[in-house]
């Protein structure tokens, strides 16, 4: 047929594109492969119809999706999120589908008429006087464009091969249009397949020669079929396998390759019997479920008071009416130990999603999910927009953590999406946490969401002692400053003389996070970034004690640099590390507790979910005995054999400029401080502190969440931060520092020129972080009474600054900004 469709591509432009239909035509909701500039895109179509626009449209290029693989549900719900964080709907769309591994991407590049220009002139040769540029860099251009004089596009692998290039020559020569940057897209099969040898059952062998005996050996001890990836640890050469097959003694077949949901065992717990609290919690939450109406809930309950044995039942009893349901966790480190859980409990009809999965995991856990193979989702942010059927029921543990909301676009918020998908779909959505967030905890003051509480812990348990230690009065009494107090070293040696387990949280990453040259004052700071390099020590191999990995590092770009033996500005050698982060605390650790089984838990020793479990696994076994760690450590781990806990250098945060500071510093400390005690033995905690008197550090000493409530509230009253009222923060952002100042500039004179209903606008000013990944940063902090008004405010700032030239992926609009940096 022959119509036309509007298409959603994954650009930063506020609009959807016009394609013609020439062939067999597209639904709402499939994707679609469509010529864009000089690119190849993959798109979601949003509408097709038969009128024909008033200008000239491109033809589809393929159809990737005979049927649509976003329901009308989640359609609603992309374009709810594009209107409320003024995100492009193609934007929103990609991150709804991790199906990249199903589209096939290149970049090509072409020589242009440009390019044949300077190459038959001899310029790029010829010019060498008066270039700026190597005569190497020039003989490799020209190269370059001998390789392309024939007309044909070539990968940059190819031309790295051919003519060595470098990605740096080819992104000068496409700003100096000699080349054109073109992308190729296409469908691919994402399917995870492996190769198995299966043994072919023969009466009467041939004559083999001992290396073929031996494969058939191995398959024959393994009920005739093993992976043909196992049998490489034979060390046999690959014909001999060839040979094999060819002789019809073996075949090689491609089966789906198995899923590893988890390597966490549940250790003997079995099912969980709900006490009279859990129970009526479970109550509340089933009869919300079965009416099928929308019901927004805060379960409030204390750390170790059984939050995850109510989701667990609430989940059964949805899957038993025939419901799916979606639980969301704040990092990717919870999923092993969530997922085992959950896998005990529903087997194989559990998915999961999270980023460290590869793409074609994703894309094969997504169709799991669509399929209906899987009715149980569990995962960080994105899992929110997992292709169920019949949802009944969302769980958001930890509601209250800050990872839920995406740094990028679209920046939504996954707890404030969940609550929108189930008024969607017209299920149950549970906010789980022992610290709600104020916004939440308001939303149930108001009768927004029902709330529920769970005042105790399982069996009635305690909560854990808390002892502040005041590292002033350290100071004055050993005269020297410590990155341990005598008290916590004290406890935690008593500890483990008894046999148990502590955990001591230290909330940076690395050894020192400042180096600083004494002769000076200059800090070493990253190229990229406005932010000192965080100093990361050798670690000591345990095979040979060599020193390993010594660098200096950036958190932000991951800029990485060794270490300078003298100042790079005055050549001093009197270089100073400050600041103790966790590996620093784990070899201070070492030479205090020389007998202790000692881990580690951040992001350096922590980088995919295989490394959580193991850690995991090691630390339920009882191998380590003394965990250090960053905030990783502090969420959600329910290890019965902790009964200490130590805090260091966690209120540094109180400093920050930031309304949220105090607030994260208690949920911080209530939270690490809920690891102590979850088994049959009371728990300890010690907080070492420089502001032991701050209302957030001693109402977490006492576990007094309403104390911090009535207190963090009036300020937040007073100053007109959320929860009683809208904020945003306005992201102005370029290469180059007079752009991003003017441009910053231009818009804070709009601003002071229009009319605002009741919205205040604080800046311009660079922002606190002024420069990352060597883009230049300033913002604007807007905060409003009306919701409604504010976004009407955003969507006029956007216009002028498009009017303006201001391009749309300079400017980034953050609604409920929960980080200001």
């Amino acid at each position: 047929m022959s119509g036309y469709c509007d298409v959603a591509l994954p650009v930063p432009l506020d609009r959807v594109f016009t394609y013609a239909v020439n062939g067999e035509a597209p639904s709402a909701g499939s994707r679609v492969l469509v010529p864009f500039r000089s690119e190849k895109m993959a798109g979601v179509v949003t509408r097709v119809y038969e009128e024909a626009p008033t200008f000239e449209t491109k033809p589809l290029l393929a159809l990737l999706d005979r049927e649509p693989i976003i329901s009308d549900e989640l359609m609603k719900l992309a374009v709810w999120i594009a209107s409320y964080y003024l995100a492009p709907l193609g934007e929103v769309l990609r991150t709804m589908l991790p199906l990249m591994a199903e589209v096939r991407q290149r970049v090509l590049y072409r020589i242009t008429e440009a390019g044949r220009q300077a190459l038959y002139d001899g310029a790029v040769k010829g010019s060498s006087r008066r270039s700026r540029k190597s005569p190497e860099d020039q003989d490799a251009e020209y190269a370059i464009l001998n390789r392309l004089e024939d007309g044909e596009a070539a990968t940059f692998a190819a031309l790295r091969r051919s003519a060595a290039a470098t990605r740096e020559l080819l992104t000068g020569m496409v700003r100096k249009k000699w080349l054109a940057r073109e992308t190729e897209a296409e469908s691919r099969d994402a399917r995870r397949l492996v190769r198995w040898a299966v043994l072919v059952p023969e009466t009467r062998l041939p004559k083999l020669n001992e290396n073929q005996q031996t494969i058939l050996a191995e398959l024959a001890g393994a009920n005739g079929e093993l992976p043909v990836a196992e049998l490489k640890r034979l060390e046999l050469p690959d014909s001999t396998l060839g040979t094999l097959v060819k002789r019809e003694l073996v075949r090689i077949e491609e089966r789906a390759a198995e899923f590893h949901l988890t390597g966490l065992g549940q250790g003997g717990r079995g099912k969980h019997t709900l006490n009279v609290a859990q129970q009526a919690a479970f109550d509340s939450i089933t009869s919300a479920v079965v009416t099928g109406e929308f019901r927004p809930l805060l379960l409030h309950g204390v750390t170790g008071s059984g939050k995850t044995a109510v989701y667990l039942a609430a989940m059964r009893h949805a899957l038993d009416w025939g419901q799916s349901a979606i639980l969301l966790v704040p990092e990717i480190g919870l999923t092993p130990a969530m997922a085992a859980q959950l896998h005990a409990e529903f087997g194989p009809e559990v998915a999961l999603l999270h980023s460290a999965l590869t793409p074609e995991e994703r894309a094969e856990q997504w169709h799991r999910i669509r399929r209906g193979e899987a009715r149980i989702v569990v995962g960080t942010r994105s899992a929110i927009f997992a292709p169920v059927t019949k949802l009944g029921l969302i769980v958001v543990d930890e509601e209250h953590d800050s990872s839920y909301k995406q740094e990028e676009m679209p920046r939504y918020h996954a707890r404030d999406v969940a609550v929108m998908r189930a008024k969607f779909c017209a299920a149950t959505v549970v906010l789980g946490s022992a610290t709600p967030s104020l916004e939440s905890w308001h939303n149930s003051e108001t009768g927004k969401y029902a709330r529920i509480e769970l005042h105790q812990r399982v069996n009635n348990r305690p909560l854990p002692e808390v002892e502040l230690v005041d590292m002033r009065r350290e100071f004055q009494e050993t005269g020297q400053e410590q990155l341990f107090a005598r008290a916590l070293i004290e406890q935690t040696q008593q500890t483990l003389d008894r046999g148990e387990q502590a955990i001591i949280l230290l909330n940076r990453r690395g050894y020192s996070f400042v180096v600083l040259c004494r002769a000076c004052g200059e800090k070493l700071q990253c190229e990229n970034c406005a932010i000192s390099l965080t100093y990361h020590k050798p670690s000591i191999s345990e095979d040979d004690r060599a020193h390993v990995g010594q660098r200096l590092e950036c958190h932000y770009c991951g800029y990485k640099r060794t270490v300078p033996k003298i100042c790079p500005n005055c050549e001093s050698e009197h270089l100073y590390y400050l600041g103790a982060g966790s590996q620093q605390g784990e070899e201070r650790l070492q030479e205090i507790f020389p007998g202790a089984r000692i881990g580690r838990m951040d992001r350096d020793t922590v980088r995919g979910r295989h490394d959580m479990e193991r850690l995991l696994m090691r630390l339920h076994s009882g191998e380590i005995n003394l965990l250090v760690g960053t905030q990783m450590i502090a969420k959600g781990h329910d290890i019965h054999g902790v009964t200490l806990v130590g805090v260091v250098g966690a209120d540094h945060a109180l400093g920050l400029p930031d309304f949220r500071a105090a607030e994260r510093v208690f949920q911080l400390l209530t939270q690490v401080s809920g690891r102590a005690g979850r088994g049959n033995l009371p728990g300890r905690v010690l907080v070492q502190t420089y502001h032991q008197d701050h209302y957030a550090i001693q109402t977490a000493a006492k576990h007094d969440f309403h104390a911090f409530v009535a207190r963090e509230m009036k300020m937040r009253r007073w100053t007109h931060y959320p929860p009683f009222g809208s904020l945003a923060n306005v992201l102005i952002q370029s290469p180059h520092l007079e752009e991003a100042a003017g441009w910053a500039a231009a818009l804070g004179k709009w601003f002071a020129a229009t009319p605002l209903d009741r919205i205040r606008v604080l800046g311009p000013a660079a922002a606190p972080i002024s420069k990352i990944k060597r883009i230049y940063r300033f913002h604007l902090i807007l905060k409003a009474e009306q919701r409604q008004s504010l976004s009407r405010t955003l969507r006029a700032a956007l216009a002028h600054a498009e009017a303006i030239g201001i391009p749309r992926r300079n400017l980034i609009v953050d609604v409920d900004a929960v980080s200001l940096m």
